[in-house]
């Protein structure tokens, strides 16, 4: 079945494609449009100069005719030819300008439809990837088991925040209003008040070496100061401040259970390992929308 993904706060582009689109592809949208842009520019650019330039030389024209007496017939006869040899320049200078502009308007045209013909490949090669690659089966596999469950994926933003924000949106359903400042803030103290149950697992990447307590120190400051990305330790301590089981369905391995010694209901994240280029990132759930019913009422 198709993945159906509920996403609060966004808004439909142009095209369908556009949010499922790899960087690569975006990165020639904005090519196109930037050669499609200057293009109008350098003509636009090109009438207003050779309007300026003939103002100009009209001025410089009518300056010379004042500084020549009209009863000087030589000089008003030299006058006459230097004010036609003026005209025909700037009119010979004006045609092969607008000349080259067309061969360069001829030539742009050919760059769009070569990088035209690249976006439409690849294009097709992203809706395959969409399709085939690990992201969409991850996308099936988990529609899947939700569905089951009369549940569906609920997007929640890839900004370092998603599992506090995952968090937030399932305790609206609790009529609980922390916010994710509020929920990584209490998240860091109750680290820092039981540090023996979180230290053992915390090491150094470049050493190996179980973190250090200021390293520790640090790590609960990044918490609550930055948008530190939240995992499984992060997760125990929200089970434990909100005394509610967490609960976390992937699509290759089985739910993970965290806080089971609570009895409430649990709060139920999707974790993903390829919704984004980044890697993990975790979702929310709401209740599975039946299109049919909906339809029919």
């Amino acid at each position: 079945m198709e993945p159906r993904v509920r996403v609060e706060g966004w808004k439909a582009t142009s095209s369908r494609w556009c949010r499922f689109l790899p960087e690569c592809v975006l990165g020639y949208l904005v090519v196109m449009e930037a050669v499609l842009t200057e293009e109008l520019d350098e003509e636009e650019q090109l009438v207003r100069r050779h309007r300026k330039e003939k103002k100009e030389l009209q001025a410089k024209i009518q300056g010379m005719k004042n500084a020549v007496p009209k009863n000087d017939k030589k000089r008003r006869k030299q006058l006459t030819e230097d004010v036609a040899k003026l005209e025909k320049e700037m009119e010979q200078k004006h045609r092969e300008e607008l000349e080259q502009l067309k061969l360069t308007i001829k030539e742009n045209k050919e760059k769009k439809a070569a990088l035209e013909k690249e976006r439409e490949e690849r294009i097709a090669e992203a809706e395959i990837e969409n399709l085939t690659g690990a992201r969409h089966m991850e996308s099936e596999k988990l529609a899947q088991i939700l569905a089951a469950r009369q549940l569906e994926i609920k997007q929640i933003p890839s900004d370092g925040h998603c599992m506090y924000r995952a968090i937030e949106d399932q305790l609206k359903e609790k009529d609980c209003a922390l916010t994710v400042i509020a929920l990584r803030s209490q998240t860091a103290e109750y680290m820092q008040s039981h540090v023996d149950d979180f230290l053992p697992f915390l090491t150094n990447p470049n050493t190996g070496d179980m973190y250090t307590p200021e390293e520790f120190q640090k790590y609960c400051d990044d918490i609550v100061n930055t948008a530190a990305w939240g995992g499984q330790l992060e997760l125990r301590a929200l089970s434990h401040i909100l005394q509610t089981p967490i609960e976390i369905i992937q699509a290759d391995s089985p739910p993970i259970i965290v806080g089971e010694e609570y009895s409430q209901k649990p709060l139920i994240l999707v974790y993903m390992r390829h919704a984004y280029g980044l890697g993990e990132h975790y979702n929310s759930v709401t209740r599975l929308v039946n299109i049919a019913t909906e339809n029919c009422s």
